[in-house]
């Protein structure tokens, strides 16, 4: 007999009994919950300090005029633009915390994020948002910009990837 949310139903597994792991316990959704947290949380932050300091350093050498840590509202809630990047850096923490457990494990797992970051992100922006703000399509495809993009998106999924495996374990260690 397994329990399903509440319920108890016959099944034939091996040795019968009652599930211990209810995937509808509240235990469990507060654990679901605790990850989306901690993979908004960790885009979020990813983009204020991974993304927004490898933007600084190609600001300060001269490779892209685009400045850091950017203040203009942006419409149609005139909020900063980091705050927006930021929001969006922890939405796409979300993603990213749906899809890393398909990376390899190891040096692979922190690659393979660094590369989803770089990608995925970049594409999105330079096919539909771009275009939703009037702008050209991939930023006019100029190689500078095209290299930024990459450059700071890669360098938030590593730092995404890093908060998230640090406050994951960090919550774990804490909650036994």
């Amino acid at each position: 007999m397994h329990q399903i949310c509440g319920t108890v139903s016959e099944a034939g597994g091996k040795g019968g009994g009652i599930m211990t792991n209810n995937p509808c316990s509240n235990s469990t959704k507060h654990l679901d919950l605790s990850r989306y947290l901690i993979a908004f949380f960790s885009g979020f932050m990813a983009v204020l300090l991974f993304h927004q300091g490898v933007l600084s350093i190609l600001h300060a050498v001269g490779f892209t005029p685009a400045e850091p840590f950017p203040v203009k509202p942006t419409y149609p809630f005139g909020q900063p633009q980091i705050w927006s990047l930021s929001f969006w850096g922890g939405v796409w923490g979300l993603v990213l915390a749906g899809v890393d457990g398909w990376f390899p494990r190891g040096a692979g797992y922190w690659f393979a994020a660094l590369i989803f970051g770089a990608i995925f992100p970049s594409l999105v922006a330079w096919l539909v948002v771009f275009p939703l703000k009037g702008l050209p399509v991939g930023g006019g495809w100029h190689a500078a910009g095209l290299a930024t993009g990459l450059m700071v998106n890669g360098a938030w999924g590593f730092g995404t990837a890093l908060l998230l495996q640090g406050l994951s374990k960090g919550w774990r260690s804490s909650r036994s």
